[in-house]
């Protein structure tokens, strides 16, 4: 091991807060998806000893319902805090939509509002 002097980390906060919700969407997904399969597992492996009765392609459909229902609850209770950064995420980037759409809005109300302005000064009599 070599004997290194630590150094200590000057990332502001803010940017550990833009990093932890950078991906909260991809974050979110992958982990529900991961409860969702680890269910499945279980189901499958449940169905595989006889705990769950299962017949054929029906009872496949049944056992991936069932993983279903049982990770629906489980996500809703594990992942609140990464479903609470993608909302803040979606949030931050629908607030930031609408801004830039209301600028172009107001900029283009503003252009059309000018040659307005001019066709009349321009059709107006000239004394």
């Amino acid at each position: 091991m070599s004997s290194k002097p630590s150094s200590t980390s000057t990332t502001p906060a803010t940017s550990a807060t833009v990093d932890s919700t950078s991906h909260a969407t991809l974050r979110y997904t992958s982990l529900r998806a991961s409860i969702f399969l680890g269910c499945l597992l279980v189901a499958l492996l449940l169905g595989h000893f006889g705990i769950i009765p299962v017949a054929g392609a029906a009872g496949f459909v049944f056992l991936i319902l069932v993983a279903g229902l049982v990770s629906a609850p489980l996500s809703y209770v594990l992942l609140s805090k990464q479903r609470d950064a993608m909302s803040a995420q979606i949030a931050g980037k629908v607030g930031g939509m609408r801004s830039r759409t209301a600028d172009r809005i107001a900029n283009q109300n503003a252009e059309e509002d000018a040659a307005d302005d001019a066709a009349r000064a321009a059709a107006a009599p000239q004394n």
